[in-house]
């Protein structure tokens, strides 16, 4: 094949790939088109479908907006106006209501509220120091005031507001340069202007002036939007009346009627019922935070101390309700009242006999030998069934500056100040033993001392001779409850050898003595009851000493709770003041609650019972309550000890008497306590022991049965 040939078949080819080329393009194309305009239609659908959705959307929407717009504009119209109005309304309140009263048991009034009037100073806005002093003037001239307590600073600083420019030329050119320098401050200038105030600048000062200069100073004491009180004590009905008549003169000045507590029967029980802050002091600092959580506001009168305290949110009054108007007027809205009115379980003539009687006592046993540490005793009368306080005292003597001396309250160590209680325990001690075994019915003992190696010998008052388990009580035998002790700790005890008990022993006593109340809070309405003093040294010789009472310290109204369960079978009961409301009688004794019940047998308690009747008819309680009323009860004697030189360290030893009775033994009503602490001392000039006590007991239990026969 030559060279043309060749070359012509090779463009032959070429010519016919490009028309392969070419139909293959075409049907490409072709097949690129089809594709493109289905997927264009598929995109379309896809669009249109969810139009629809978005609309269906749209419509449902504002369906739902037209019927809310329906429901708050027409059904709800009302409703959500008034919601409106309290948003954007400004409300305030009025000054404390007044509190609730409080009765004593037989419907006495003991706690009142008496109307007081006030004058007062609210500093209006823009109001100028030259105003003030001008207004100060006026009100000057028409209330009489004291402005002895008006300082020389206060009275310099009113002369200064009154000369200020005779108080500036009292500064030096070279002063005046230093503070343009920064070397001195405005305070140390204006400090200089005080200094230097003649004697003969201030003497040009009459008593109308100071007056008003005392006035200003309370006008200006304080936060600037506090109302400051100018008056509030003796303010007369004229003086009153001249204020209120002249306000529209007396710029920022108002008067306005406020309460005071009012005791009709002054000073008796008074510490208990407690305090209320006044309108000018408000809510005290340390209980600020206790009352802002309860929604007070700081300037709110409230209960600072026990009953008032304790009871506050029954007491407390309901403030007055203000809407503010546009103009600034105030429109009442809803109206306060007084607070609700409480009885207590107190027969306040009762407790006026008592202070009376343990006022005279207290002097009385003051005035015996050997009482140089001996200041003060405290008496409780309860109801053991359901452990309402008929009444209950404290007082505590005060050496004046003549040596002589005067009585004092101290009602708040019933629950606040503890004393080794001594012999009164033996009934809790006796059930210790009996239920433990260490103890039978009817078992007979020899008094004898007792004698553990290193230590002294342990003794009764005297020696006793044969005994069994009522008359131990009877007598108030030591060595008797030692010997139980002894048992209790599984103790082996020998004469003058060492003795090893069972330190759960005094577990075993104090779980005891707590069922009994002692050692435990009683829960008595009061704020603060604390729980006594326990003992942690558990060396085998002071099982013995808390057995009789010498190891533990107990509060008197602890005392109280435990003859109260011991008259109640059993039954500890809560020790209460409130009652409940007055004239509603549903109210009544809702503190009653039974918070145990000792764990002993019937028979165990009968025996003490029957010991306790023992001392009260032939033991050491004999003639401290006349038998006419059945008395059963236990003395007791103890060692204390106190610091005599306040330096906190004990370093006299004393001895403290108390006493425990119920009357009747076969139905008990009544319960009486009564603790006599450091009443003698063992190392004075002469042995003599007031009989305090017994004193007490009698002309207490006689008066009680008087009101109560």
């Amino acid at each position: 094949m030559n060279i043309n040939s060749l070359k012509q078949k090779i463009k032959d080819i070429q010519n016919k790939r490009k028309s392969s080329l070419k139909i293959s393009k075409r049907q490409s194309k072709q097949t690129y088109n089809f594709n493109t305009y289905k997927v264009n239609k598929d995109i379309k659908v896809e669009i249109e479908k969810r139009y629809n959705i978005l609309n269906v959307i749209i419509i449902l929407a504002l369906l739902i907006l037209v019927v809310s717009l329906f429901i708050v504009q027409v059904v709800g119209k009302e409703k959500y106006q008034k919601e409106l109005e309290n948003l954007t309304k400004t409300v305030i309140y009025g000054e404390t209501a007044p509190r609730g009263r409080i009765y004593d048991r037989n419907g006495k009034l003991i706690v009142d509220n008496i109307p007081s009037k006030v004058i007062y100073y609210k500093k209006p806005s823009g109001i100028t120091t030259k105003e003030e002093i001008k207004i100060a003037y006026k009100l000057a001239n028409m209330i009489e005031l004291d402005f002895s307590k008006l300082n020389d600073y206060d009275f310099r600083n009113f002369w200064i507001k009154n000369n200020q420019k005779k108080a500036k030329a009292k500064i030096t050119d070279e002063e005046w340069q230093k503070l343009e320098e920064r070397k001195i401050t405005n305070d140390e200038i204006y400090q200089l202007e005080i200094d230097r105030i003649t004697p003969e600048e201030l003497a040009e000062y009459n008593d109308l002036d100071k007056k008003a200069a005392y006035i200003y100073t309370l006008m200006n004491t304080g936060y600037s939007y506090d109302e400051k009180t100018i008056k509030n004590e003796n303010v007369t009905d004229e003086e009153y009346a001249l204020v209120s008549e002249n306000i529209s003169e007396l710029k920022g000045i108002n008067t306005k009627l406020d309460w005071e507590r009012t005791y009709p029967y002054g000073n008796v029980f008074k510490s208990i019922l407690g305090n209320v802050s006044s309108s000018k002091s408000g809510i005290p600092a340390e209980l600020k935070d206790y009352y802002l959580k309860k929604g007070y506001s700081l300037d709110d009168r409230v209960g600072t101390s026990n009953l008032e305290y304790q009871y506050e949110d029954i007491l407390k009054g309901k403030k007055n309700k203000y809407e503010v108007m546009n103009d600034g007027s105030y429109k009442l809205i809803e109206e306060g009242k007084r607070g609700n009115d409480i009885v207590l379980t107190i027969d306040i003539e009762l407790q006026k006999a008592l202070e009376e009687i343990l006022t005279e006592e207290v002097i009385n046993a003051k005035k015996e030998a050997n009482t140089e540490y001996y200041d003060g005793s405290f008496v409780i009368i309860s109801d053991p069934k359901t452990g309402e306080i008929l009444a209950m005292a404290g007082k505590k003597l005060k050496q004046n500056d003549d040596r002589t001396y005067s009585v004092i309250d101290f009602t708040s160590g019933i629950t606040q100040s503890t004393a080794v209680m001594g012999s009164v325990v033996k009934g809790a001690s006796h059930i210790v033993g009996y239920n433990t075994g260490a103890l039978k019915i009817g078992e007979v003992r020899y008094d004898n001392c007792v004698k553990i190696a290193a230590t002294p010998e342990k003794c009764s008052w005297k020696y006793l001779g044969r005994l069994n388990d009522i008359t131990a009580l009877a007598q108030s035998s030591n060595t008797y409850q030692y010997y139980t002790a002894i048992k209790v700790g599984k103790g082996n005890y020998q004469y003058n050898k060492p003795l090893v008990i069972d330190k759960e022993a005094f577990n075993t006593y104090r779980n005891t003595f707590a069922e009994f109340g002692l050692g435990v809070k009683t829960g008595i309405d009061l704020p603060n009851e604390i729980t006594g003093l326990k003992g942690s040294n558990t060396t085998s010789g002071l099982l013995l000493d808390f057995s009789i009472g010498q190891y533990d310290n107990y509060t008197p109204i602890q005392l109280s709770q435990y003859i109260n369960t011991i008259a109640n079978n059993g039954s500890r009961m809560t020790p209460y003041l409130y009652k409940g409301l007055y004239n509603d009688k549903t109210s009544y004794d809702q503190n009653r609650k039974e918070l145990n019940k000792v764990k002993t047998e019937a028979k165990y308690m009968d025996r003490v019972h029957e010991g306790f009747r023992a001392v009260m008819t032939y033991g050491l309680g004999r003639g401290y309550i006349d038998e006419v009323y059945k008395p059963a009860g236990k003395t007791g004697t103890s060692q204390s000890f106190v610091d005599t030189n306040g330096d906190g360290k004990i370093d006299k030893e004393t001895i403290s008497t108390t006493f425990v009775a119920y009357a009747p033994y076969d139905n008990p009503k009544v319960t009486f306590t009564i603790v006599s602490p450091n009443i003698s001392r063992p190392d004075g000039k002469t042995d003599h022991q007031s009989s305090i006590n017994k004193r007490l007991t009698n002309r207490v239990s006689k008066k009680y049965f008087e009101f109560y026969p």
